[in-house]
């Protein structure tokens, strides 16, 4: 069984989710190729060719990749895909916007978000929000799959490395234009790579009083998520939305304040392997996931937490 492994990377530095796509792939492949497009991807590449068990690193710098666009990675990897058994993204954003279209071009079913590998052919994965899950058996002999990067540790492990080859493209597509990015500059840290998050929902009551949960983070080196029904109200911008339709977390700490937990919220945090939960109301479905849990005002309780830090 042979895969290729789609890796994300920005000015060079490698995203841990497609590294944790790369473990998952491993389990189910005996050959497996790495795939690293943009704008700096050949040092990136020489990051990825020399972790154990990738046999090369095929590259592309063209200025198509630049953006992230998803017609020209889309029309790459099908080029590449069909020459391999399986094809394997990280479920992010960039990996949810591409892959179906890859699926499409092939004629094939993409498996999406799995959490476990069984065998070759063989995947879990979470339906229902996370309530269930799923054994899928993939019949095609071509795959297209998506990895839930918190279920995978990344790949560290390193042995001799690979080749690093040049591979050739042509789009000639140009059914998306690249407007303009507005990227949020950050000094916290990543809130899918973070160890520590702290969260905010719908009873910080406005968006002046969200910069309490900002506070708390700056203390603790932590990222800032949100509710949906933070987001929604305006709050912080949707990059922070922790959820179902958001962003899947799972770190060493997870702090909740003010959030009740909807179970499209839990859907995205429920793998953190330690989660604080404050609330002014008891029977908040947030304290069924909580291993610590403090009911009470947080605006009393989070300026108190401020003052012992």
């Amino acid at each position: 069984m042979s895969a290729l492994v789609y890796i994300e990377q920005k000015a060079g530095e490698v995203k841990s989710a497609g590294l944790a796509a790369l473990s998952a792939a491993l389990q189910a492949s005996d050959t497996v190729h790495a795939l690293i497009v943009g704008p700096a991807a050949m040092v990136a590449a020489e990051k990825v060719a020399p972790l154990k068990g990738v046999s090369k690193v095929l590259v592309s710098e063209q200025t198509v990749f630049e953006h992230d666009l998803a017609e020209p990675i889309a029309a790459l990897c099908t080029q590449l895909a069909s020459q391999y058994t399986s094809f394997w993204a990280a479920a992010t954003t960039t990996g949810k916007n591409f892959t179906p279209r890859v699926a499409a071009l092939l004629d094939v079913m993409q498996v999406s978000d799995i959490t476990a590998v069984k065998s070759s052919d063989t995947f879990v994965r979470p339906i229902y929000a996370g309530n269930a899950f799923e054994t899928v058996k993939v019949l095609s002999p071509l795959k297209v799959i998506t990895v839930r990067a918190t279920s995978f540790d990344p790949v560290t492990d390193t042995d001799s490395s690979a080749p690093v080859e040049a591979v050739e493209f042509e789009f000639k597509g140009r059914t998306a234009e690249f407007v303009k990015e507005d990227t949020p500059t950050l000094e916290r840290p990543e809130l899918t790579e973070a160890s520590i998050v702290v969260s905010g929902g719908r009873g910080l009551g406005s968006k002046e009083q969200f910069t309490l949960i900002e506070q708390l983070a700056d203390k603790l080196g932590a990222a800032v998520g949100a509710s949906r029904a933070a987001v929604d109200a305006g709050y912080v911008p949707n990059d922070y939305q922790v959820g179902q339709t958001g962003k899947v977390v799972a770190p060493e700490l997870y702090i909740a304040i003010g959030i009740s937990g909807a179970i499209q919220h839990i859907a995205g945090m429920k793998d953190a392997k330690i989660v604080v939960a404050i609330n002014q109301d008891p029977e908040a479905p947030i304290f069924e996931v909580a291993d610590y849990g403090l009911v009470g005002d947080l605006f009393k309780i989070v300026p108190e937490l401020l003052e012992k830090l």
